[in-house]
């Protein structure tokens, strides 16, 4: 895939109302690794009182919570996905977060851009944030 540049983002007004409503974080590709960018964003939105749902491939927990090798897996409603994985993955996250019906916030971390996959939640009713921190927005709100 070629690099994209964001052709659908939401505003700095629609990032505060974001995080002024979601409680559930989905964190998708978050690593056990705590030098990595997923964790650290992670760790960060959890001690700011939200609750993070890690979404890997292998391990038990993360950060103290359960680990779920799918967004499918997830028992409980998830108002955010953040998304930690290469922008080809993001049209499966989008089918995904569709077939969910729950998730409000469609986030995908700096140089992670899909505008097809942004689409398709735009189109289902989420908020899409594109190639932006999570951690960075949350601290400038």
């Amino acid at each position: 895939m070629e690099c994209e540049f964001p052709s659908i983002n939401s505003s700095r007004d629609d990032i505060r109302e974001i995080f002024s409503s979601v409680k559930t974080i989905a964190v998708i590709g978050l690593s056990p690794d705590e030098t990595k960018d997923s964790h650290r964003v992670a760790a960060y939105l959890q001690n700011c009182g939200y609750k993070i749902v890690p979404v890997y491939p292998k391990g038990e927990t993360i950060l103290g919570e359960t680990v779920y090798k799918s967004l499918k897996e997830i028992p409980f409603a998830v108002d955010m996905v953040d998304i930690f994985r290469k922008a080809d993955a993001l049209d499966a996250i989008a089918d995904a977060c569709i077939e969910r019906g729950d998730v409000k916030v469609f986030w995908s971390q700096i140089g992670i851009v899909n505008n097809a996959a942004a689409k398709k939640a735009q189109d289902a009713g989420m908020k899409v944030v594109q190639s932006q921190c999570a951690m960075v927005d949350h601290r400038n709100i």
